[in-house]
């Protein structure tokens, strides 16, 4: 999983990430992710354990006495599916998560059963179809998943209940950049990774918990529940934000391959957001900043206020095409995420 240059270590997002994206999690449904996130972390901290939602923990303790704990934070889980009933052979399904309908029809995704069995959303070709009905987008509700099996076969392999998720993975896109599903948030989870590979030899200051939460898109559950158990005096919660486009807004994205992006606003302790400007400023890193005037729209707003509160802070990795099939972020952001990051770590407390 890792490569050596120059002698320092650094992660193989390549690699990770293929791994990460291949696995179907969608929020709720997150076992096969968590398990791949138990295996990665454990080379890498003292102990790993899984909470009662199912987030992987990480600890690296400091051994230090009374050493405050800082939390950082990625989520597993990922947009999809359920299946809610069953119409001659055809499925019919609810989103997990915030899906754009838009992205559906001819879309392939994965049932978790036992086996796994594939299936399209139903689309009608455009032969078909009026120049009204080609220009509008159909609601979820409206939608069929196609699996190929009549209905008695469907209801015996498929009960109502199923998830499912995108099928696909992560590759390539020319030479910077990674395309793929779930990079939301399984690329802010291998920054993680890369961060403890970075500090592994280090003196700390703190004890870390690196936490690979739970159902972040429906509801942060996992999050929450580990913030009340682990009580953390400080947290950075690594996620995405919008990345740019020719068709974005230039005000509401930030340039792939500018930078990890610090929050500024009250989701992010001044105090913490603050010294990632300073050590970015130190190690000569781009950064780019987003103004958060309200919620964060990551897990750092119900840590902030888990039990009598934790100053908490934003780091997010640009990326184009949120909640789609094909996510696409910058591995120069990943990896200078996790340098800005690890030296945040080394420097704390």
């Amino acid at each position: 999983m890792l490569i050596r240059n120059g002698g320092n270590p650094i992660l193989n997002y390549d690699e990770t990430l293929a791994r990460l994206c291949a696995l179907s999690a969608p929020s709720g449904f997150e076992g096969a992710a968590a398990r791949a996130a138990a295996a990665l972390l454990r080379p890498l901290t003292g102990q790993v354990y899984t909470t009662r939602l199912g987030s992987v923990v990480g600890v690296r303790r400091c051994g230090l006495d009374n050493a405050p704990r800082l939390l950082l934070d990625a989520h597993l889980d990922e947009i999809g599916f359920i299946v809610t009933g069953h119409e001659e052979g055809f499925l019919k399904f609810a989103p997990l998560g915030g899906v754009d309908p838009r992205m559906l029809p001819d879309r392939e995704v994965t049932l978790l059963t036992d086996p796994p069995i594939h299936g399209v959303v139903a689309c009608l070709p455009p032969h078909v179809q009026g120049a009204e009905e080609m220009d509008k987008s159909l609601a979820i509700k409206d939608l069929y998943l196609d699996v190929g099996l009549s209905q008695e076969e469907a209801l015996e392999k498929i009960p109502i209940g199923t998830p499912a998720a995108y099928r696909g993975g992560c590759d390539p896109l020319g030479e910077d950049l990674l395309r793929g599903k779930a990079l939301d948030d399984r690329a802010g989870f291998a920054v993680l990774l890369d961060v403890l590979e970075r500090v592994k030899d280090k003196q700390l200051s703190v004890d870390l918990y690196v936490l690979g939460s739970t159902q972040e898109e429906t509801h942060s559950s996992g999050a929450i529940t580990a913030a009340y158990d682990i009580a953390p005096a400080m947290c950075v919660a690594v996620d995405v934000t919008h990345g740019d486009s020719p068709d974005a807004s230039k005000h509401e994205t930030f340039k792939l391959g500018g930078g990890p992006v610090i929050g500024v606003g009250p989701n992010c302790a001044r105090s913490l957001s603050g010294r990632l400007r300073e050590l970015a400023k130190q190690l000569e890193l781009p950064v780019q900043l987003e103004v958060m005037s309200g919620s964060s729209g990551t897990n750092a707003w119900p840590i902030q206020v888990s039990r009598e509160g934790v100053v908490t802070a934003v780091l997010s990795i640009p990326e184009r095409y949120m909640h789609t099939p094909v996510e696409v972020v910058s591995k120069r952001d990943l990896e200078d995420t996790a340098r800005l990051l690890a030296a945040f770590v080394e420097a704390i407390g």
